[in-house]
């Protein structure tokens, strides 16, 4: 897959792992197990934020071919990660809805520890070096992903992640969120794109440009070179010295993503659609499948360092379609 990182300018890659900002050394012996605390339990705190909001669009959802089914309401999970070692390596909470709004939708937190084996290394240098991981391979990370696939083709499927990772020699963030509609809707596709430039300029006015051109880059089905939808803002390694704004930032994002989807789905969700509407989107979720199988680091990277198969593959869709 190529590398997005290497296409950012040098100027810009200073403010990344690995750039001239990067946290290592006695900085990182220092103690993070606040901080750590602190990120997971905003995770947790954002994972019950959009369940809330999620439940009340399925009581919102009054009209239209599914209104006589129940209410969706989130079936929560726990899960665990079994990777190398032994003992207590973290796991997460799985929350799965399926209603008469959301065909299926998946909101996950984790959090995640031990050692990191030798595949996971690999793909977690791929794009950059990270200080004295070959010879102290522990790591913790903790995250929430989410991805929506609704009942009507009207109505854009969504995804949406924000992590933060650390090891003993470095610490990061990422996340993004994309949009994915059957056949973009200008009006939309501006609406999102605005709700997350807002949350980005509260920071840097850099950051929305730069993160959306990763996130038109990252989000290519590359096999078929087509978007995986409209896209929307992805970034990764995020470093700048200053965790507290970079947690900022991060939180910023989550909140960004309520503010961005939910109008777009309460303007679409009542609206008529057809048997040809149903099939378009069923063959649009076989590319959106196709994508986070093959080119997903994600899922990649989540099935290496042995996490809940299921939660790690919660992305897929119900049900799909190919020519």
């Amino acid at each position: 897959m190529t590398n997005s990182r290497a296409r950012l300018p040098l100027a810009w890659a200073g403010r990344y792992l690995g750039g001239k900002h990067a946290i290592g050394g006695q900085a990182m012996a220092d103690s993070f197990d606040e901080r750590k605390a602190r990120a997971s339990a905003w995770f947790s705190e954002l994972q019950d934020r959009i369940c809330a909001a999620f439940e009340t669009l399925e009581d919102e959802q009054t009209t239209g071919p599914h209104a006589d089914l129940p209410a969706g309401r989130f079936e929560r999970s726990e899960t665990r990660r079994a990777g190398e070692g032994e003992g207590d390596q973290g796991g997460g909470i799985m929350a799965i809805m399926r209603g008469r709004c959301f065909e299926k939708v998946g909101v996950n937190v984790s959090t995640v520890y031990g050692q990191l084996g030798a595949q996971a290394q690999r793909s977690l240098t791929a794009r950059r070096e990270i200080p004295g991981l070959a010879e102290d391979p522990r790591f913790w990370a903790s995250g929430i992903s989410l991805v929506a696939h609704m009942r009507s083709p009207k109505c854009p499927a969504v995804h949406m992640n924000t992590r933060m990772f650390w090891t003993p020699g470095a610490w990061w963030f990422g996340g993004g969120a994309d949009l994915n509609p059957m056949v973009e809707v200008e009006e939309d596709t501006e609406f999102f794109h605005d709700q997350l430039r807002k949350a980005c300029d509260k920071h840097d006015p850099d950051y929305y440009p730069r993160f959306k051109e990763w996130a038109d880059d990252y989000f290519m089905i590359r096999h078929r070179n087509e978007a995986r939808g409209v896209g929307g803002i992805f970034y990764d390694d995020l470093c700048t010295s200053d965790w507290e704004d970079d947690f900022a930032f991060t939180q910023d994002v989550g909140r960004a993503f309520l503010d961005a989807f939910l109008p777009i789905t309460r303007r679409r969700m009542g609206e008529e659609w057809t048997e040809e509407d149903r099939a378009h989107q069923l063959f649009k979720r076989g590319r959106y499948a196709e994508f986070n199988l093959v080119w997903d680091r994600g899922t990649r990277f989540g099935l290496e360092t042995g996490h809940n198969v299921d939660a790690v593959l919660m992305s897929l869709p119900p049900l799909a379609a190919w020519p």
